[in-house]
Order: structure tokens, then sequence, then C-alpha cells
């Protein structure tokens, strides 16, 4: 998988908000990285397994690498990928395609489709980079009939481990473009205002939690 570690949605009446940095952490050849990300994957893939869905809306799905993975375990059913308008990231989802997925550009806080829609709807590593994150999970949670499924950076430990490497001292170790940052139980908090957190799991140095709505 090579999707950055980037994806912001910004309204209209926001300023401008870049992609931020594009660190490759799920291509990288650093044998740490390589480690982190092998459990990252294993527990993500542990609860699409449990959530087991049969539509699905990717929220911030960057260069659309984990989208278009999940279009084919979904076979013939849809799934569908949004994302900043950003001619670079339509060019990576021109490589990515399949008959079941669809990109589209979407703000994230006024989704352009109908209630229950989908079955499931994800933000894989988005919401720490989103304005608004109560009202993109809100949106999430109108389109989507049964689950979410989400992970973001644990903090503090997301800050102590890039400190600890020498990373972003000026900023005590926060990571360009994130805006937003929570620890398990505040991350959990937020997404049990929509539903029943069934799963949570902690992949150092993330929270992942599966949501029945």
């Amino acid at each position: 998988m090579t999707r950055t570690d980037v994806k912001d949605q910004a309204g209209s009446t926001a300023p401008v908000v870049e992609t931020g940095n594009t660190f490759d952490k799920y291509g990288s050849t650093n044998p740490v990285v390589k480690r982190l990300m092998a459990g990252f994957e294993s527990q993500l893939d542990e609860l699409w397994e449990k959530a087991a869905p049969k539509t699905v809306l990717d929220v911030g799905c960057g260069e659309g690498v984990l989208t278009r993975e999940w279009a084919e375990r979904l076979g013939d059913a849809r799934i569908v990928g949004i994302d900043l308008d950003d001619p670079k990231l339509q060019a990576e989802w021109a490589k990515r395609q399949r008959e079941n997925l669809e990109y589209r550009v979407e703000e994230a806080t006024q989704l352009s489709f109908a209630d229950d829609e989908f079955d499931l709807a994800s933000a894989i590593e988005v919401l720490e980079h989103v304005p608004d994150p109560g009202a993109t999970v809100a949106e999430m949670a109108r389109v989507a009939e049964r689950h979410l499924l989400v992970s973001v950076p644990r903090e503090p430990v997301w800050r102590m481990v890039n400190m600890a490497r020498g990373a972003y001292w000026k900023t005590l170790g926060n990571t360009p473009g994130h805006v937003n940052h929570w620890s398990k139980r505040s991350f959990k908090a937020l997404l049990g205002e929509h539903g029943t957190v069934e799963e949570v799991r902690a992949p150092f140095p993330w929270t992942m939690l599966l949501v029945r709505l």
C-alpha cells in the first residue's frame, strides 16, 4: 500500500488546505516503519473482515491504493473513494480503476450521498487532518447504515515517537498537517456519539475503531 499520510477536507469558508506531508509510510523500506505498518495493516484487515461490508465509502482515499484493494475484496459490490480536488490524486486514481470502484471529489462535511447509502464508511488516517472532524464523522454516520471504520495517530504517543527520532522538535513532535489530536479514550468518546464502539485496536502508535451504527 502506498497511501500517503495526508488527506484533508476543507470547506468553502475555510482557508485552502494543502495535502500536507507526503511521507509514504505504507511503501517505506525502513525496517522499523515496515514492522509498525505490518501491525497496522493486520489489525485493519481483521476489523474489515469483522464488518464484512457490502458497500463502502472511503473518505480521504488518497491515491486510492487501499480503496482499490478493498474493491477487489468486494468483488462486484460498490465502493466509492472521495478526496480533495487535487490533480496529483486524480492522476493516481486513473491508474487504479475497477468496474465496481468510483472516485469523486467531495467535501467531507457535505457529502452528496443519501442517508444509509453505504454499508460502511471508512476514514483511515484522515480525521487528524480535517478542519471539522465532528462534522465529518456525523456525515459518515449519516450515509453509512451499519459501520464506521476509522483510525488516527494515538496521542501523545505519536508526538513522543516523533521527538524520539528527532523529528518536528519545533512543534513538539506534531506532524505537519495534524490539526486534531486524540488519546485512545477521547477518540472512542468522539465515535461513541454516533454508535456502539464494537472494537478498539491499538497497533502502535495508532488507535483504530470499528463502530456499529
